[in-house]
């Protein structure tokens, strides 16, 4: 045989075991392939408007595991990851043979393992595959899945699973977990000496923990950073400038934002994409922390909702559903923003505005805040006083009761309500009633949600718009057209009459306009405001409509208000400027149609009766009772005229119960001047003021 035939058979049959091995090995691939799914195990993540994390929840196995993209991750970290860990990662296929090399060499001649040969690749197989021991099997295993892994994913891909499943302490999976956890944000911006310590941990992420082990962190770190000097990636003096930072000493919460809104988003998004909502983080973190704050203040039991809108697009910024989800004594799961509750005062702006509208009044016409009968239906005043005559802006800035009722019954309940239906807001009343006068005082059910719907139009020159939070489908945000609920020019009118209004005592300067409101028996206190684009609601009370004595919408929500619009980080918008033909005569100016309001009405509508009137004891008098005794004497109270039934107080408190006789006892509880009130079943009063003895 000669040497030219015996060489091609000799190159046939090694070509011949090549393919055979090659088969085999593509055989023993598909057979074996390695545990790649498509989409890796991560947190569910709920994004706010620009896209930041609001909230993550943990995976079923109960890590923190967020998904990575590389282009969200800070550039100089990678290059010093790869350098460190794999520095010809971007030009092998999976092994890099000449690291294994100097390992071997290394460990031949030092006696023990001075460096590692495992590729980013290998890491990763080991991730995915965890192996049970530390046997050549073992790495030769991991050896062969990296070349499944090569062929499988781009080196663009091994990185960032790499990046979304490598440990860091704890349940702490993936580079943007263990940079939130350790220094509270994205690894989008990281500094040389964090750069240095996400590099480290993973290695030995327990015994590297920063607040648990920060000794062996901050050593592993300067390591990392000798070896980037040793590299020429980084200059001595930036390495040692890192070297001076503190590692961290305590792990942060990851963000838990917008809790309610969160769940609810989570719910309807599904195994979709993560939600993104039209929260803003920084707006949401402000209302979080006020919130909290003013919840403590309050008082056990107690719970405060808030919601921030921009009234030019509907876009809710802010939306604390509870001022803590976990706090089981305020019932904190409920979403307080959408469960109906008397509003209390809140709607009285549109009334008036209607009373605008149709020219019955301007800023100035007088109107008598006096006991008035509508058919059986008498209001009350929250102080149960009365103040006479007054202009139609005091009684808005004052939120007295009877004047808003006189209104009210002058423009029409049906009218009201379908205003309010026109603006997408369908306030709830008692079964089988139609709408009446008491819907002006809070006698319907409403949420906060809806109250700041309906204030988007006295921020927005009277359009108001369907407020969306990102969670409704893209044909129902489509369809969401501003509606008017007022003219522009009433709109002008009550928001220059509310932005009189004094602020709290001790509140922020803030150029806004608000109302308050307090529901029947002390259940609720609401504050809603705007200046000239957002719109911000607060309610405060008790998720279980128990009643709070001594809470108002003035004491207990205004402030928050106001704390509220200063910690959202928002800057402040103008409120527009009268539109043009608008006129706002002084009292000297009106017309005589618009002097006092419903002098005719109200001569016609009063009970025939003479009011009521204290005929003992008189105004001024002494009466010594012997109060500095052991036992006081208790005083008969005699009335003439008004219509029974009749309840006393005095200084302000009512007397027990109601009583159709002219007279009653009254038992003091010390001596002093002391006021008497009465009043009659037509709400009128008659007051004497005595000195007891």
């Amino acid at each position: 045989m000669t040497r030219l035939r015996k060489f091609t058979i000799g190159a046939a049959a090694g070509v011949a075991c090549l393919v055979l091995g090659a088969l085999v090995l593509w055989q023993l691939d598909r057979a074996f392939p390695p545990p790649l799914p498509e989409k890796l195990a991560v947190s569910a993540e709920v994004l706010d408007r620009d896209g930041q994390l609001l909230r993550a929840f943990a995976t079923p196995d109960g890590y923190w595991r967020l998904a990575t993209d590389l282009d969200q991750i800070d550039k100089p970290f990678l290059d010093m990851l790869v350098t460190y860990e794999d520095k010809r990662f971007w030009d092998h296929r999976g092994i890099d043979f000449l690291a294994i090399g100097r390992a071997a060499l290394q460990f031949a001649t030092s006696g023990h393992i001075v460096s590692g040969g495992s590729t980013l690749s290998m890491q990763l197989a080991r991730l995915i595959e965890p192996r049970e021991s530390r046997s050549l099997a073992a790495k030769v295993r991991q050896v062969l899945r990296a070349l499944q892994i090569e062929r499988r994913l781009s080196k663009r891909e091994i990185l960032e699973r790499y990046l979304t499943l490598a440990p860091y302490g704890g349940n702490l999976e993936g580079v943007r977990a263990a940079s939130l956890a350790w220094f509270g944000k994205e690894p989008k911006r990281l500094s040389v000496a964090e750069s240095a310590l996400l590099v480290a941990l993973p290695q030995l992420p327990e015994k590297r923990r920063p607040d648990r082990n920060p000794v062996a962190a901050q050593a592993a770190r300067d390591r990392v950073l000798a070896r980037m000097v040793a590299a020429g990636k980084l200059e001595q003096r930036e390495a040692a400038r890192a070297a001076i930072d503190a590692v961290p000493a305590t792990r942060h919460a990851l963000p838990a934002l917008a809790p309610h809104l969160a769940y609810a988003a989570l719910r309807k998004a599904g195994d979709g994409p993560s939600p993104q909502l039209t929260i803003r983080k920084t707006v949401q973190q402000g209302l979080e922390a006020v919130a909290r704050s003013a919840a403590r203040r309050l008082g056990p039991k107690l719970s405060v909702a808030m919601m921030l809108a921009d009234s030019r697009t509907g876009d809710i910024l802010g939306e604390v559903g509870s001022a803590n989800y976990f706090d089981a004594s305020r019932s904190g799961w409920i979403d307080m923003t959408r469960v109906l509750r008397s509003p209390g005062s809140t709607l009285k702006p549109f009334i008036y505005g209607l009373a605008f509208e149709q020219g019955l009044v301007a800023q100035q016409t007088l109107i008598e805040d006096s006991p008035a009968d509508f058919s059986g239906y008498r209001p009350k005043n929250f102080d149960m006083a009365y103040q006479g005559d007054v202009s139609i802006r005091q009684a808005l800035q004052l939120s007295l009761n009877v004047p808003a009722i006189r209104l009210l019954d002058a423009v029409g309940p049906a009218r009201l309500m379908a205003r309010f239906r026109q603006a997408g807001v369908s306030p709830v009343l008692p079964v089988n009633e139609a709408p009446g006068l008491a819907i002006g005082l809070g006698g319907v059910g409403t949420t906060l949600r809806d109250l700041v719907q309906l204030y988007t139009g006295l921020a927005n020159g009277g359009k108001a718009r369907s407020l969306r939070d990102g969670t409704e489908t893209a044909a129902a945000a489509a369809a969401a057209p501003a509606a008017t609920i007022l003219t522009a020019a009433a709109t002008w009118q009550i928001a220059d009459i509310l932005s009189g209004v004094r602020p709290p005592e001790g509140a922020l300067p803030r150029a806004i306009a608000y109302k308050t409101g307090t529901s029947y028996g002390y259940r609720d206190a609401w504050s809603v405001g705007f200046d000239g684009r957002y719109v911000l609601g607060v309610w405060v009370g008790r998720a279980d409509a128990g009643a709070v004595p001594g809470l108002s919408g003035y004491v207990s929500a205004a402030p928050i208000l106001f704390e509220g619009f200063s910690r959202s980080g928002l800057a402040a918008v103008p409120l527009p400027p009268r539109p043009a033909g608008v006129f706002n005569p002084g009292r000297g100016e009106l017309p005589v149609t618009q002097a006092r309001f419903g002098t005719e009405r109200l001569a016609s509508s009063g009970p025939t009766e003479p009011p009521p009137r204290i005929v003992f004891p008189p105004e001024g008098a002494h009466v010594d009772l012997g109060v500095t005794a052991d036992a006081a004497t208790p005083l008969v109270l005699k009335l003439q005229g008004g219509r029974a039934p009749f309840r006393w107080l005095a200084n302000g408190k009512p007397l027990a119960g109601t009583d159709r006789r002219r007279t009653a006892t009254w038992q003091p509880d010390g001596a002093g001047y002391s006021t008497l009130t009465v009043i009659d079943a037509a709400g009128r009063a008659a007051s004497v003021k005595v000195f007891v003895e």
